[in-house]
């Protein structure tokens, strides 16, 4: 069951980043992200309500919140990332970037211990990063491209550092904070930038509800499973985009490329373990 839940949670992040993506290419990433995080409020507030939550306390709802910050940044960030560049190259790098970060502080600052295997992935890390961000071409992989994607990950690490302080009897309602102050974080940028057709705000929704689907699918996956093997499981996700910009979007592929891709993949399962 708890694989099940991570590999859903893996596919939904993927398609979510898809469809924002998509829409950003149409509309201002803060937009497409604020819109994203309204339609997770309405969500993940109708299911806390069925979810047992013995122990709500005002920490976990802090920790929520200080989580919603990095949601919000990371969210407009990638989806930014995703505008200009190619969803094969900015995906992957957010993900290297924010499972590798939460790593290094919980050393440098919190006294954890990783193995072998984890410093085994930093170090194929920078290899990665720089046959992905290498000689990218027009339209993608640009030099602004990769830095949101570098960004978005650092802000999305400020979300898994937070919300896994979040005590797991205080049920979803540390997800309705982190949704709300996701949306309030982003709401200056995107309060002037709102006129859009139908369809890219169907999109931007649909973004918000998959991405909803995505993270209460590895908050229960986590219950279930081992964390590493359910944070290994969802880091995955990556290879939704990639795949959809292949072969959907005609992204130009080189080996260099496949062979960073392959390294980055290594890296995320590496640290994670």
């Amino acid at each position: 069951m708890g694989i099940g839940l991570a590999l859903l949670s893996a596919v939904a992040f993927g398609l979510s980043d898809i469809a924002a993506g998509v829409a950003a290419r149409r509309l201002h990433s803060a937009a497409v992200a604020f819109i994203g995080q309204l339609t997770g409020v309405v969500l993940t507030l109708v299911a806390a309500l069925f979810v047992a939550a013995p122990d709500v306390t005002w920490a976990s709802l802090g920790w929520g919140a200080v989580a919603g910050v990095g949601t919000g940044l990371g969210a407009a960030f990638l989806f930014q990332a995703m505008s200009v560049g190619r969803f094969s190259i900015v995906v992957p790098l957010s993900d290297v970037a924010g499972v590798a970060i939460p790593v290094l502080i919980g050393v440098a600052l919190l006294g954890d211990h990783i193995g072998l295997a984890a410093w085994l992935g930093f170090a194929l890390s920078v290899p990665a990063l720089w046959l992905i961000t290498s000689k990218a071409g027009p339209r993608g992989g640009s030099a602004a491209g990769t830095r949101w994607a570098l960004l978005s990950g650092a802000a999305f690490s400020l979300q898994y550092l937070a919300l896994a302080q979040a005590d797991p009897g205080a049920g979803l309602w540390p997800l309705v904070f982190n949704r709300v102050c996701a949306a309030m974080t982003v709401a200056p940028w995107a309060a002037r930038r709102l006129r859009m057709h139908s369809r890219t705000l169907g999109l931007a929704a649909l973004s918000g509800a998959l991405g909803t689907v995505a993270i209460a699918s590895f908050w229960f996956a986590s219950r279930e499973q081992a964390l590493s093997i359910a944070v290994v499981l969802t880091s995955l996700y990556p290879v939704v985009p990639v795949l959809a910009g292949i072969t959907v979007l005609r992204e130009p592929v080189t080996r260099r490329l496949l062979v960073g891709l392959g390294l980055a993949g290594l890296t995320v399962v590496l640290i994670s373990v």
